[in-house]
C-alpha cells in the first residue's frame, strides 16, 4: 500500500499514515538515564527538525526517566524496547507516546500480551520492528539465508500475533544493512501490510557511507509511495540524520520549505575559495526561512547560465563576483562581500 492507504496512527499529538506527510524520526544516542542529556540532544533535534524522537530504554531506571523527559520535550516520545517486557509496561506509564518491540525477543506470547493489554489501555501505537540481523531460525533455514521475503514473514507473523490479541494501532518497521534487500523488502511488505510503515537503512556506516546508503535506498522505497516515517541512521551526531533526512524529502519532492544550496564543483577556472564560500553559505542559510534555490558559482564564465534555475545566486571571479537572480545579473561586488550581499538580498526578500 502506498503512503495515501495505510492506515492512519496517532503518535502523541503527530498523525502517521493515511496521506500525512513523511516524518523525520531519529534516536538520542545519550544514556536515556541522564535526563539533563537527554533532553538538551532532543531540544537539540527539534530546532534541526526532527519530528519523532526514539530513546533506548534499557533499564527501569531509563523507562521511569521518561516521565521527566517528556514534560520538557515538544515532539512524541519513542520508547524503544529489547528483551524484557517489563520496560515496555513501565515506559508506556510513564509517558511513552509510542513503544518500539520485537515481539520475537520479550519472551513469548503471554509477556507480549501484557504489553499489548498496556498500549490499547492507554492507546499508544506499538511499533513492530524486524531487523535482518535478527531473523529468526526457522526463517533463515525455510528461505535459505536471511532475504526480504524471510523479513517481510517475520514482520507480519508479528504483526498478525497483535492483531490476534485485538488491537490494531501498529507501525511496523523491517530494516537491513543490505540497501537492494530492504527494498525488495518493503515492495513485498507493502502488498499485504495496511499499516503505516517507518523506513531506514540499518547499520548504515558513517557520515559518507551511511548518507549515500541511505540516499539510495530510502529514495527507492519513497519514490515508489512507500514509507510514512523515515530515519537515516548515522553513526555520528544525531542532527546529521535529520539534516540528511530533510535534504532527502525535499529532493524527492516530498517537503518544501527552507532554502537549498546548489554549488559547482570546481575547476581550474575557479578563483575564489568555493569551497570555503559554499560552506559559509550553506551554514548562513540554514535557519532563513525560505522556500528558496540559492546557486553557488566559482567562475564568471558558467555561473549566470548555470544559476539560471535558481531563485539567486553568486558566481566568483578574480578578487570579484557576481550577484545573480533567474540568471540575470544584478551587480558585481568585490570577493570579500559576496557572503554579506547575498545574506542582505535574502534577509529581505520579501519586502
Amino acid at each position: 500500500m502506498t503512503r495515501n492507504e495505510t492506515k492512519k496512527i496517532r503518535i502523541g499529538d503527530r498523525t502517521i499514515g493515511g496521506g500525512s506527510p513523511v516524518a523525520i524520526q531519529s534516536m538520542t544516542n545519550t544514556r536515556t538515564e541522564d535526563v539533563e542529556a537527554t533532553v538538551a540532544q532532543i531540544q537539540k533535534l527539534e530546532q534541526a527538525g526532527c519530528e519523532i524522537i526514539r530513546c533506548a530504554v534499557p533499564t527501569m531506571e531509563a523507562a521511569e526517566a521518561f516521565a521527566k523527559i517528556k514534560k520538557q520535550i515538544h515532539i512524541p516520545l519513542v520508547a524503544d524496547i529489547h528483551f524484557d517486557y517489563r520496560l515496555a509496561i513501565a515506559a508506556i506509564e510513564n509517558g511513552a507516546d509510542k513503544i518500539r518491540i520485537n515481539p520475537g525477543n520479550i519472551g513469548g506470547a503471554e509477556r507480549v500480551r501484557a504489553v499489548v493489554e498496556k498500549a490499547k489501555e492507554a492507546h499508544v501505537p506499538i511499533r513492530v520492528g524486524v531487523n535482518s540481523g535478527s531473523l529468526e531460525k526457522h526463517l533463515v533455514e525455510k528461505c535459505g539465508g536471511v532475504t526480504a521475503e524471510g523479513l517481510v514473514e517475520s514482520a507480519m507473523e508479528k504483526v498478525h500475533m497483535i492483531e490476534d490479541m485485538g488491537y490494531d494501532q501498529l507501525v511496523v518497521s523491517i530494516k537491513s544493512s543490505d540497501v537492494l534487500m530492504c527494498v525488495r523488502a518493503h515492495e513485498l511488505i507493502a502488498e499485504q501490510c495496511p499499516y503505516p510503515l517507518h523506513v531506514g537503512i540499518t547499520e548504515s556506516g558513517t557520515l559518507l557511507a551511511g548518507n549515500i546508503k541511505s540516499s539510495i535506498g530510502l529514495g527507492l522505497i519513497l519514490h515508489q509511495g512507500i514509507g510514512d516515517t523515515i530515519r537515516v541512521s548515522l553513526t555520528g551526531d544525531p542532527a546529521e540524520e535529520i539534516k540528511s533526512a530533510k535534504l532527502i524529502l525535499k529532493t524527492l519532492g516530498l517537503r518544501k520549505g527552507g532554502i537549498e544550496v546548489v554549488s559547482c564543483p570546481t575547476c581550474g577556472r575557479t578563483k575564489i575559495d568555493l569551497i570555503g564560500l559554499a560552506n559559509q553559505v550553506e551554514a548562513m542559510v540554514a535557519d532563513i526561512p525560505l522556500d528558496l534555490k540559492v546557486a553557488v558559482m566559482g567562475c564568471v564564465v558558467n555561473g549566470p547560465g548555470e544559476a539560471k534555475e535558481a531563485d539567486i545566486g553568486i558566481a566568483g571571479g578574480i578578487g570579484e563576483g557576481l550577484l545573480i537572480k533567474k540568471g540575470e545579473i544584478v551587480k558585481k561586488v568585490k570577493e570579500e562581500e559576496l557572503l554579506e550581499t547575498l545574506r542582505q538580498e535574502l534577509l529581505h526578500w520579501n519586502e
